[in-house]
Parts: C-alpha cells; sequence; structure tokens
C-alpha cells in the first residue's frame, strides 16, 4: 500500500541542490521538477519547492574539492545524504508541518532492542544502504523508505499504473553537478592542472599526468599510454600517488599487487546505534558501491577503526567509505583513511 493509502497526510518537496552558470549545463533540475509536478497532480496533494543549492556547495561540494586536492577520492552521494537530504531537507519539511520524510531510496528501517536499524532493501541490485551508513537514530526515527519491499520493475509498474509520466524513465547516473559531461573537464574548472611524471613503480617515466587530481586508484581509462616498448600489451592502471613528488604511478595488469590490500584503517566513523562496536568484531564490509560483500574483523582504535579483510581487496581508495554489515543489518561506516598492505598494518605509500 502506498502512504496516501495508508491514510498518510502526503505533500510534496522538491529540492534543488545545483546551480550552474555554464550555458551547457548536465543538471536536469528542471526536468525533475516537472516530473514531480505531474505525479502530485496526479495525487492530488499540493508540491513545496527548496532550493539548497547554496549549503550543496558548501558542505559537500567545496569538501570535495578538498579531498581531491589532496589526492583523495570523495563519495559526494554518501555527504549528500548526510547533510542535505538528511538534514537540511528534513529541517526544511519539519518547518512545512511534517512529522516524517519518506524518499526513494532502497534501504529499508528496522528495530532491535528498541533501537532503528538500517536494513538493506529487498532489489539488491538497487540496494542503497551502502550510501546511508551515516543515519543516525534521529534521522532514522524521521525517515519513510517505501521502497525496501520492492524491485525495481516492481516501482515501474506500480508507477505506470498510478499514471506517473515518468514511469519508464532512465535510472540516473553520476551527481548532478558532473551528470554524463567529461569528469576531467569539469573537475578543471575549479582545480588548476598540476602536471607531473608518470612513473612506474621501479621510476621509470612512461607519460605525463595532468595533475594527481584527476585520477584514481585502479583507475585505467584516461592515462594516454597504450603500448610502450619493453612493456609488452599488458593494460596500466594507477597503483599509487606521490603526493611529495607529484607523481603518478602506474602498473600493468588488472590486480598489479600495488592495487592490492589485506585492510584498511577508517575514520570519521558513524555507527547506526549511535556506539559502535566494544571490541574486535567479526562482519562484512563493502569498500564501494555494489561490490560483494567482504568478511573481516574490525578492530576499534580509538576514534578510528582497523579492518583486516580474509581475502586481499583490489583498488582500496583513500577518501572513499567502507560500510559494514552484519548480515540484512547495515552497522555503520567511515572514511577510508590508509589502505594497509602485507601480513602487519603496514601503511601502504601514497596518499594516507
Amino acid at each position: 500500500m502506498t502512504l496516501l493509502e495508508q491514510g498518510h497526510r502526503v505533500e510534496g518537496l522538491f529540492m534543488k541542490n545545483w546551480e550552474d552558470d555554464d550555458t551547457d549545463t548536465h543538471c536536469t533540475a528542471a526536468e525533475d521538477l516537472a516530473d514531480a509536478a505531474q505525479v502530485c497532480d496526479e495525487l492530488g496533494i499540493p508540491l513545496h519547492q527548496a532550493n539548497f543549492a547554496a549549503a550543496y556547495r558548501e558542505e559537500v561540494f567545496a569538501h570535495c574539492l578538498r579531498e581531491y586536492r589532496a589526492g583523495r577520492t570523495p563519495n559526494p552521494d554518501i555527504l549528500c545524504n548526510q547533510r542535505i537530504k538528511f538534514r537540511a531537507f528534513l529541517d526544511h519539511a519539519r518547518r512545512l508541518g511534517a512529522d516524517r520524510v519518506a524518499t526513494g531510496h532502497y534501504a529499508g528501517i528496522g528495530e532491535a532492542n528498541g533501537r532503528h536499524t538500517l536494513l538493506r532493501a529487498a532489489d539488491r541490485n538497487k540496494d542503497q544502504s551502502y550510501f546511508l551508513y551515516t543515519l543516525d537514530q534521529e534521522r532514522l526515527a524521521a525517515a519513510v523508505f517505501p521502497l525496501a519491499g520492492m524491485t525495481k520493475p516492481d516501482v515501474r509498474e506500480r508507477a505506470e499504473a498510478a499514471g506517473f509520466d515518468n514511469f519508464d524513465k532512465k535510472d540516473s547516473t553520476g551527481i548532478c553537478f558532473i551528470g554524463e559531461r567529461d569528469f576531467r573537464a569539469f573537475l578543471a574548472r575549479y582545480i588548476a592542472t598540476d602536471p607531473g611524471d608518470i612513473v612506474t613503480p621501479d621510476g621509470e617515466v612512461v607519460g605525463r599526468h595532468q595533475g594527481l587530481a584527476f585520477y584514481t586508484l585502479g583507475q585505467r581509462r584516461g592515462l594516454a599510454l597504450g603500448g610502450r616498448a619493453g612493456h609488452g600489451d599488458g593494460a596500466w592502471y594507477v597503483v599509487d600517488k606521490d603526493m611529495t613528488g607529484n607523481r603518478l604511478i602506474v602498473g600493468q595488469g588488472h590486480d598489479h599487487p600495488l592495487l592490492l590490500s589485506t585492510g584498511l584503517r577508517a575514520g570519521e566513523l558513524c555507527w547506526v546505534d549511535g556506539e559502535g562496536p566494544a571490541g574486535p568484531l567479526r562482519c562484512t564490509a563493502r569498500t564501494r558501491y555494489r561490490q560483494p560483500d567482504q568478511p573481516c574483523r574490525l578492530t576499534p582504535e580509538g576514534d578510528t577503526v582497523r579492518v583486516t579483510f580474509e581475502t586481499p581487496q583490489r583498488a582500496v581508495v583513500p577518501g572513499q567509505s567502507a560500510v559494514f554489515y552484519d548480515g540484512e543489518r547495515c552497522l555503520g561506516g567511515g572514511i577510508i583513511q590508509e589502505r594497509l598492505a602485507g601480513n602487519t598494518p603496514e601503511v601502504v605509500r601514497g596518499v594516507a
């Protein structure tokens, strides 16, 4: 049953999070607003609008630029959920008289021992709990995820039956301020290029990069290396960054040894229950969206945690989030600060 069918008083609230003076804009806010208006008209409910572009630039975009400049790779979608959708948006909805906010996230909310829990969605292919690990007890108490038990085809079928024009709209990809445009070209509008050498782990210069901010660990495309004499035909990947020497370190092979990490250290921790584990814990972790769960041992170390994987993981990227699970339940997560290699917690040289 829909929220309206359940007897709730429902009103729409459309938020705009990005404003771009670029005439070749890739943000679809106008089209999305038209879709929202048509849906609300079909449902017979009012539609409010709010502009959080200033807050988004300050709380999300500026933070991302700082991370890129430091050589890390941030996840703006997670930060947007934490600081905009479930803070600025929620606060605005409350000022309009709302008790709770319902969003289209594919995730679930449960309860255990008197506390709210964050659960995976029934549609594992669309599950977004990875992006929601920063939600605390207060935010979860105010959230409603109606799509928790539905698959994407189910949602499209219900939307078509309800008369929504956007029932077959293409799934959104990326984030609004980048969209489908070239990432490096867009980022170069805000971060100055700083060319340097592309080198092998042995120090051999094999090319030039445009600035370490524009590359991420595990990246293959955009290196412009091609075949190199004496190196065979293997594809090149970014395996490390030398921030001090402004060198991009590359190696051949998808599973190059320098891309494999036995663990990581994460900080800026957020625990759904508000407390987190008191001691070592065996659980699973994901270091990127849609990655299969990886068994690991989580060890608290002050305001950070050390994560040791049962199997070495490829391309553990500082700046991204490590999110922890106990079965269907998302425990929380943190920002990857260091990737670890070897049999001891040795920090891999690079962007820590």
